[in-house]
């Protein structure tokens, strides 16, 4: 009994400070504070404070600034040479060799003269080396590019009244303009190697002006949405493409570019209804070609875990079928289109043809869009694959100069190339370095050894 008493006297007790709490709070009385009114501000001042933030230049911003839009000045003081300079030595060698006769081989698809192919690959290499967040990518010529590219300036020569095709490619044009051809040459002067150069390098110019373009509006987020089977699709169809482009020369034929719709189709049309005036020289070479690199292209594949890098085949190709074209008189004898004199040197810079842009400012939209499509999605990949980040803005800002820069000496688009970033990325690539020797590569070519490819066939 006594212990119910005490818990309920304990219960009764807790009830009254209960009410007693209750009633003082009521008590308390209540404070009102003033709260100031903030000032509604007008769009003038809203503006000007943002562009002070934005606009004032402070050193540290500055360093930022000029570290982010050349990033060679943020990896090369931490190139580290006991590492690194070993594989972007080896890669940078394999890659230059190989660019020298896929330049050769896709200025004929850009319908241009093979000394603009090598300095395309050259002059890229190297702003891209400094302007690029890439390691690993290759920035040079790419096949579906030079088609878009050859469909504009043949369109363009048809215009302005060039309408033969035999001579379309007559490196003795470039001989010519080497001897001190200067920007005044659209006229008497300027043939139809010239004419086309100029056609190539204002359409560069401009789809390079469209990329910064892209840059500077952060477009760079449009990468987010390329998809792996898009991407897929996109290389299989240039794939095709480009062969079909190509076999016109496997043929020995000399038939002319299709223009329009349905390009592919009318290409294929215009083969098997010349398909009688094959060049049988021209054909045999082909097909012995084909016979060994795709075979040793197999070779390097199942081996390259052994290898420290793949044998470039593809050069030992190059040089023997040269040989052989010289000393057999392919071209007198045969009637083999053989890439002709290529001269040694550079060419003074010139300006685009300022009147020709409104012609293909449409044509250089779309292959800007192509250029960066190819160029982001691969620099994302491969730095994913590698642990490492890019800056797809930056990316755009790297291309486009690539393009606008080079279109001053006489060259035509270019963008990041699957095949040889692939290779790049397999014979032990480490940095942007890698660029930087092959443009060392194709330098030489340029100076001293692009003569000796005179013979080479189509």
């Amino acid at each position: 009994k006594g212990s119910i008493m005490t818990h309920g006297d304990d219960c009764c007790t807790t009830a009254e400070d209960g009410a007693e709490s209750d009633q003082q709070q009521q008590q308390q009385p209540l404070i009102l504070e003033r709260v100031e009114k903030e000032t509604v501000k007008d769009w003038q001042s809203v503006v000007s404070h943002r562009l002070k933030k934005h606009c004032l230049c402070t050193p540290k911003k500055a360093k930022s600034k000029i570290l982010g839009f050349a990033p060679i000045l943020k990896w090369l003081p931490r190139y580290q040479l006991g590492e690194w300079l070993l594989g972007d030595i080896m890669s940078g060698l394999i890659v230059g060799i190989l660019l020298v006769p896929q330049s050769i081989a896709y200025s004929l698809l850009a319908s241009q003269d093979p000394i603009y192919g090598l300095y395309t690959s050259f002059f890229s290499s190297i702003i891209y080396a400094v302007l690029g967040t890439s390691k690993h990518i290759s920035v040079g010529i790419f096949g579906v590019l030079c088609l878009l590219v050859g469909q504009v300036v043949d369109r363009e020569l048809a215009l302005a009244g060039y309408l033969t095709e035999s001579s379309s490619i007559s490196s003795n044009n470039s001989a010519i303009l080497l001897a001190g051809q200067g920007n005044d040459s659209v006229g008497v002067e300027c043939d139809r190697s010239c004419y086309a150069i100029r056609v190539g390098a204002t359409l560069t110019f401009t789809a390079g002006v469209y990329q910064v373009l892209m840059g500077i509006f952060q477009v760079g987020f449009v990468s987010v949405y390329l998809s792996d089977s898009l991407l897929s699709g996109f290389t299989t169809g240039a794939s095709l493409t480009i062969l079909t482009s190509q076999f016109k020369h496997l043929l020995g034929l000399k038939i002319p570019r299709p223009q329009g719709w349905f390009t592919l189709f009318k290409t294929w049309y215009s083969l098997l209804v010349n398909l009688g005036n094959t060049n049988i020289c021209d054909l045999v070479t082909s097909l012995v070609c084909l016979l060994i690199l795709i075979p040793t292209k197999e070779l390097n594949d199942r081996f390259k875990a052994k290898l420290k890098a793949p044998i470039p085949f593809e050069l030992f190709v190059v040089i023997i079928a040269t040989l052989v074209s010289h000393f057999g008189h392919f071209n007198t004898d045969h009637g083999s289109g053989v890439v002709g004199d290529i001269p040694t040197g550079f060419l003074p810079p010139q300006l685009p043809m300022w009147t020709l842009i409104p012609n293909v400012a449409v044509d250089a939209f779309s292959i800007a869009i192509v250029g960066f499509a190819i160029t982001v999605s691969l620099s994302e990949m491969f730095a994913k694959k590698h642990g490492y980040t890019v800056d797809a803005n930056q990316e755009m800002y790297a291309i486009g100069f690539c393009n606008i820069l080079p279109s001053f000496f006489r060259c035509f688009t270019t963008s990041a190339a699957l095949t040889k970033t692939l290779v790049k990325e397999s014979t032990g690539c480490q940095t942007q370095m890698s660029g930087l020797v092959s443009a060392l590569v194709l330098l030489l070519v340029l100076l001293v050894i692009a003569p000796l490819f005179y013979s080479l066939q189509k």
